[in-house]
């Protein structure tokens, strides 16, 4: 009788360490607030979070309670946790990429993507979508919300879609005896129905969204960049498809009639956007389609182009050329009113420095208050998750930021995160 009174009194208590534990509150002394509605900063705040939620914005310093937490920001300029809207987890671009997909297992894949997670998460982005890989990048989501390695909270594609031979055939450059023919279980869609299929497929594998190429790219193995790739009827027929599913679809795409395909077809977001003429971008504001600039993409392949043996010589081509126009293209857009939201194509230059985006962004014309909404409240709202997270305000998941500096004043501070807070829980704190 006496061990059992003792077994119920240990658990007992462990119980009351548990919960005292769990329901310690945080108390983040903010310095600067830019909270990802508003227009302006504001100053001295104190955010309360409690169990991973935001549970208060108040004036001033609280006072802390016996129990509370203190993170003290009083110097730094708080915002909420970065969105990018356009990475790919799985792969980071080397002279090997190339001869790489001969060479790892789907084992060193995803070895590989928790680097890059990590990565991501310390430059200050808390969610990221996934725009294409093997697959991978579903396990990948997975093991992040089990909390089995530290990185980003992941929607992901699983697999692109493409053509044959278009810029997500994953046997481009192969020789032929190792082509096949790849279908839609693999991506490949060649009609309606193939494009049904895919989009079910996708369904089955547990991708959060579908992403097609609806024209050519700068780094497949494959000659066109800018050509369009799908019929219109093609892309409709995804598009109905993924909405029965509640899925959003993403459409990469360089040349202007593929781009204008996929926008009335129903894409919501136009990834890249390189040759957009006026009367797409007219098009975009009025069907409400979102332009996903990408310009740290652009820049690093133009760069890379120049080393002699970095690239194929069919995508050095490629690079030189699409590479330095994506800038122009944005702030055109911009100025003429097509929605824009934040996404970098990570990936294709090095997992982590995500934030150059904003300093690009800036350069072309967008005001920096502007930039940091693309990338909080603005892609919230696309991946339909502005009441889970994307801002400061109560109820949303505790995922913050912070920085020395203004970055209204100088927006590359921004790729100098020192604090990151997702779900409540520090990862870094410099």
């Amino acid at each position: 009788m006496m061990r059992t009174i003792k077994v119920f009194f240990l658990v007992f208590l462990s119980l009351i360490v548990f919960n005292s534990t769990f329901g310690q509150r945080q108390l983040v002394y903010a310095g600067v607030l830019i909270d990802g509605y508003s227009d302006k900063a504001i100053s001295e705040r104190t955010v309360i979070v409690e169990s991973g939620k935001i549970t208060a914005v108040k004036k001033g310093y609280v006072t802390p309670a016996e129990n509370d937490e203190v993170i003290d920001l009083k110097e730094m300029t708080v915002l909420p946790g970065f969105i990018d809207m356009h990475v790919h987890m799985e792969s980071q671009s080397s002279p090997s990429t190339y001869i790489d997909r001969f060479k790892l297992n789907k084992a060193d894949v995803a070895f590989k993507s928790s680097v890059y997670a990590r990565k991501t998460l310390l430059a200050g982005f808390t969610t990221v979508r996934d725009l294409g890989g093997s697959g991978v990048n579903i396990a990948l989501r997975n093991a992040i919300r089990r909390g089995d390695i530290d990185g980003p909270r992941i929607y992901t594609a699983g697999k692109s879609l493409a053509i044959t031979g278009g810029h997500a055939d994953p046997t481009n450059g192969y020789r032929a005896d190792l082509m096949g023919d790849p279908g839609p279980k693999e991506g490949v869609v060649n009609s309606v129905e193939d494009g049904k299929k895919a989009v079910r497929q996708r369904y089955k594998n547990g991708a959060d969204l579908i992403k097609i190429t609806a024209t050519g790219g700068v780094l497949s193995v494959a000659k066109d960049g800018t050509g369009p790739h799908f019929k219109e009827e093609e892309i409709a027929a995804i598009v109905s498809a993924a909405s029965d599913l509640g899925y959003h679809v993403a459409a990469h795409a360089h040349g202007d009639e593929g781009m204008a395909r996929a926008v009335r077809a129903g894409v919501k977001t136009i990834e890249h956007g390189t040759y957009m003429s006026e009367s797409t971008m007219d098009l975009m504001k009025e069907r409400d389609a979102y332009l996903v600039p990408t310009i740290t993409a652009g820049m690093a392949v133009a760069e890379k182009a120049a080393v002699e043996g970095y690239y194929p010589a069919v995508v050095a081509s490629k690079a030189r050329v699409i590479g330095p126009l994506i800038q122009n293209t944005f702030a055109k857009a911009y100025k003429r009113g097509v929605p824009i939201v934040f996404g970098t194509d990570a990936g294709v230059f090095d997992h982590g420095d995500n934030a150059k985006e904003f300093f690009y962004m800036v350069e072309a014309g967008m005001p920096a208050m502007k930039a940091i909404k693309s990338a909080t409240t603005v892609a919230a709202n696309i991946l339909e998750a502005s009441e889970e997270f994307g801002g400061i305000r109560v109820g949303l998941s505790a995922d913050m930021v912070a920085v020395e500096g203004d970055p209204l004043v100088d927006v590359s501070v921004l790729q100098s995160v020192i604090f990151v807070m997702k779900e409540g829980k520090v990862y870094k704190q410099d």
